[in-house]
């Protein structure tokens, strides 16, 4: 028997994100890590943002990072309590919707996508956080209550910083709440090094090159990591796993939180047929009219249950793809996107409708996909407003001070059995699992509709997969011989990892590093100033 994990996500908008603020600065300073995630009002043409030059891609994410802006920013603050015998975080998850003030571009495709994933457009421009891009303008950033003063405490806090698939999302970052973009990406990866100095951490390069997982895009990679954390619980602890707490928000806090279960991964007997391009790249030119399974989970089970064809596959195609790192024949543009970002690109008009149609599913590696895992959580995933078993966490509460709670991936009030699906929640018509909306205190809290596209649970997702690969990877060294450090906080999480951003199409990642060849550039340094009150 495993447990469903129920994940409750903090939603902070314009009339609460003064009263919520005091609670996210101290989330984030006595964090272990933090995870974000952004939604996009748009990227612009494909092509050139998997350009085969990286200095081409960057220079086109910085065009979209001026001329387009963030819809909403997840932030997950992971916090390892060093008073529990495994792995235990306790976890605080926000999801942000924010405005931005000036003039930008918002593409047509991205909002019929983020409609269609439950994005509310009146509740932005209603009650979204206002913010201006680039430089700063008007209040002071190390200042007052708004989102760029957000952004500087969490680069006072000085935490690792944990992405999936993140260039895109740092250099959106760095335009709409840090300063103006540098023109060199050298100058950019010189800036990052020093706004994050205890390192950048992708975990879309973490699952393709130390988990190696069958694919990498975010909902696979978060879905797989779970299902193998509860099989270690289930089996008796031996083998590597960590567990997560949340906070119980009491009172009227309950009205500003969504819960969403995580169910376990059932049986893929009898299951329909699955769409193979979705199953390794996380999207599908068809969407929501493909006749074929999306479900993440039945791709799972079959991937494990054919894991030797696999094999042989990734092998033909490695074979195609060798010399020069172009796509396999018959495979498209969009194959090394970000799969969540797909939707936010434009099409080129002159590209035919072969040039649009998906590929076989084989990256040139061992795994399988390409994305930045941004991917909405589909099938069998329903919202949950019940909230047993987690913490209370009042206002201005730091992580430390908080009573004990159970974990949720192991002994959390609402069971599931991996076979049969969730105990004590009834089926609706469809068959699709639904847990009781009503909290036993009485308090009615907020719900989301299932498959809701969340930045603030997809920042939850890269930080759990984080977790995971940091305690499997540190359980396998210790076994191989090597000593468990004693303050993990004082070591790097992943040695191997660090400062390393996975490249669509690239067999290397890019390395955020400050090169002896390029300087910090002239707005990063002004701004430091600020941060640190001092010059760098």
């Amino acid at each position: 028997m495993v447990s469903s994990l129920v994940v409750p996500v903090i939603d902070v908008q314009n009339d609460n994100f003064k009263e919520l603020w005091p609670a996210m600065v101290v989330a984030m300073k006595t964090s272990s890590f933090v995870a974000l995630d952004t939604e996009l009002s748009g990227l612009g043409n494909r092509k050139s943002l998997l350009a085969e030059s990286i200095e081409d891609r960057y220079k086109a994410v910085c065009h979209a990072a001026r001329s387009r802006s963030i819809l909403s920013l997840g932030i997950a603050c992971y916090k390892k309590l060093d008073d529990k015998a495994a792995d235990t975080y306790l976890v605080q998850v926000y999801n942000l919707t924010l405005l931005c003030s000036e003039e930008y571009i918002i593409e047509p495709q991205s909002v019929q996508f983020l409609v269609q994933h439950g994005f509310d457009f009146n509740k932005q421009y209603a009650h979204g956080i206002p913010y201006c891009k680039g430089n700063n303008k008007g209040a002071s950033d190390d200042q007052g209550v708004h989102i760029r003063a957000l952004f500087t405490e969490l680069l006072r806090a000085r935490k690792p910083l944990v992405l999936h698939n993140g260039l895109i999302d740092m250099v959106f970052l760095y335009q709409s709440f840090y300063a103006h973009l540098p023109d060199r990406l050298a100058n950019f990866t010189s800036d990052l090094s020093e706004m994050f100095p205890a390192g950048i951490y992708d975990t879309k390069y973490v699952t393709e090159f130390e988990l190696r997982l069958t694919a990498s895009y975010l909902e696979y990679a978060y879905k797989k990591c779970k299902l193998d954390n509860s099989r270690s619980v289930t089996s008796g602890g031996s083998g590597p796993h960590f567990h997560v707490e949340f906070c119980q928000y009491p009172g009227h806090m309950s009205s500003y939180v969504d819960y969403r279960v995580c169910p376990a991964v059932a049986s893929a007997e009898g299951r329909t047929e699955i769409c193979e391009h979705f199953s390794g790249f996380g999207w599908c030119t068809n969407g929501n009219q493909c006749p074929l399974s999306h479900d993440t989970d039945l791709i799972i089970l079959q991937d494990e249950k054919g894991t030797g064809e696999k094999r042989k596959k990734r092998k033909r195609h490695r074979e195609k793809k060798k010399g020069g790192g172009k796509a396999a024949e018959g495979s498209s543009v969009f194959d090394g996107a970000p799969e969540s970002k797909i939707p936010h690109m434009e099409v080129d008009p002159e590209e035919t409708p072969e040039d649009q149609q998906g590929a076989e599913r084989a990256p040139e590696r061992r795994p399988l996909t390409d994305s930045d895992g941004n991917t909405q959580p589909n099938e069998g995933e329903a919202m949950n407003t019940g909230s047993e078993g987690n913490r209370v966490c009042e206002d201005n509460t730091d992580f430390r001070n908080l009573a004990p709670a159970s974990s949720n991936d192991d002994d959390t009030n609402t069971k599931i059995n991996t076979n049969d699906g969730v105990e004590g929640q009834a089926e609706d018509a469809g068959g699709e699992k639904c847990s009781d909306p009503t909290p036993k205190n009485g308090v009615q809290t907020k719900k989301a509709d299932s498959g809701t596209h969340r930045a603030g649970f997809d920042a939850f997702m890269t930080g759990y997969i984080f977790a995971h690969s940091c305690t499997v990877i540190k359980k396998e060294g210790v076994g191989a011989g090597e000593k468990e450090p004693q303050k993990e906080e004082e070591q790097s999480w992943l040695p191997t990892c660090v400062n390393k951003v996975y490249l669509s199409r690239k067999t290397a990642p890019l390395n955020v590093v400050k090169s002896t060849f390029s300087k910090s550039s002239k707005s990063h340094v002004q701004k430091m100033e600020i941060v640190w009150g001092r010059r760098v």
